[in-house]
């Protein structure tokens, strides 16, 4: 099942709505009298929740229309490069970029041309050199390396064709130039300080808060993407601040790059459980590729997920989130491709249209546990 924009914020906020209905935990007792109030104030809560998502998806369904009132989209052409395309979040990703840009937004299927990065910087700079040249009228890119976007936006802005860079987010001061100088770029993501949170938030929300042994630390691996990766970066510094933000002592035994893949992810917390042994109370993955890879090895260790190990990552990729609903991961959370995807496509019709859009342009993340994994696995499927 495909969701429009409008149907996966509806669903979004009425899931958000019932995961902080369930997250009170106090042990008072309480009137059935009580109880019918809190469920009446709990609907009201996700009604209000509801409504003020559908009406910031027919704001932006609005404003994408009036755009498109402006500019005659049935021969403009998009180039999208795609950092590796065996990346399973970005092939969700661009599922739904093309999907959104010809279904929704009525780009004619065979002017909208993706092409893989495979990893290489030289290669996908050369496919974005090869579509300036065919003359493209708007770039959406999902770099390879995030410190290539000034020469790169330099390349377009020389062109005139406008660029919208997705899911790895060039540095503040390049975002700053695109604005002071008037650059047609723009970026659409999550900030990933906030899921590196969510994940120390998770470890937090357990019974011992990750602290498995009881001996006041919490000792733990980071299996990492790119280092280079400001998303690694963030999700690496986010996770443990969370713990020691709330009191909590932490020892990092092993720090290693994962390069977001699973086998290598794998290979990583097999060895480190066998140097490490029990010591290791929590594993901390940059994403759920590499979280899937970890239980593998966390599995055949003889180890078990939420009772003498945790586990978190990001993305909720739909296995991940299955795992989730298992108890074979702690955790995992909710970038979402479905809203990152639509509002690309939005952007890039108003930069077709002349107009002015913000730099920085950021969707929320949503944490899964437990409570909520089966809302976002429906959304999902």
């Amino acid at each position: 099942m495909r969701m429009t924009k409008k149907a996966a914020a509806v669903a979004l906020a009425s899931m958000m709505a019932l995961s902080l209905a369930g997250c009170s935990s106090g042990t008072e007792e309480t009137t059935a009298a009580e109880t019918t109030t809190a469920a009446e104030t709990e609907a009201t809560e996700a009604t209000e929740a509801e409504t003020t998502a559908e009406e910031a998806a027919e704001e932006a369904a609005t404003t994408a229309a009036e755009a498109l009132g402006d500019v005659d989209l049935s021969d403009k052409r998009v180039g999208i490069s795609i950092y590796q395309f065996n990346d399973n979040f970005m092939t969700l990703y661009r599922e739904e970029l093309v999907r959104y840009l010809t279904e929704d937004l009525g780009f004619a299927a065979e002017n909208v041309v993706v092409q893989d990065g495979k990893g290489d910087q030289a290669e996908q700079t050369n496919q974005i050199q090869n579509f300036i040249t065919q003359q493209y009228d708007v770039l959406i890119l999902n770099l390879v390396q995030a410190s290539s976007a000034p020469d790169i936006t330099d390349m377009c802005h020389e062109a005139g064709i406008p660029v919208v860079y997705i899911n790895r987010e060039p540095d503040a001061a390049e975002e700053e130039r695109w604005a002071s100088e008037g650059i047609a770029a723009t970026y659409v993501g999550c900030d990933a300080r906030q899921s590196g949170t969510f994940q120390g938030e998770e470890i937090l929300e357990t019974e011992n808060k990750g602290d498995i042994n009881g001996d006041g630390v919490v000792s733990y691996i980071m299996i990492q993407g790119d280092p280079e990766n400001v998303d690694a970066q963030y999700r690496t510094e986010y996770s443990v601040k969370a713990l020691t933000d709330a009191g909590m002592e932490v020892n990092e035994l092993l720090i290693q790059r994962g390069d977001w893949d699973q086998a290598k992810a794998q290979q990583i917390a097999q060895d480190a459980l066998t140097q490490f042994g029990d010591q290791i109370e929590v594993v901390f993955c940059n994403n759920d590729a590499m979280a899937l890879g970890a239980l593998q090895a966390i599995e055949a260790a003889g180890r078990t997920v939420n009772e003498d190990i945790y586990l978190v990552g990001v993305d909720a990729l739909t296995e991940a989130v299955q795992n989730v609903i298992d108890g074979k991961q702690t955790g995992t959370v909710f970038n979402d491709h479905f809203s990152q995807a639509q509002t690309a496509g939005d952007i890039a019709v108003q930069m077709l249209a002349g107009e002015t859009v913000d730099a920085v342009n950021m969707v929320d993340y949503t944490k899964v546990t437990q409570e909520n994994a089966q809302e976002i696995l429906d959304m999902l499927n």
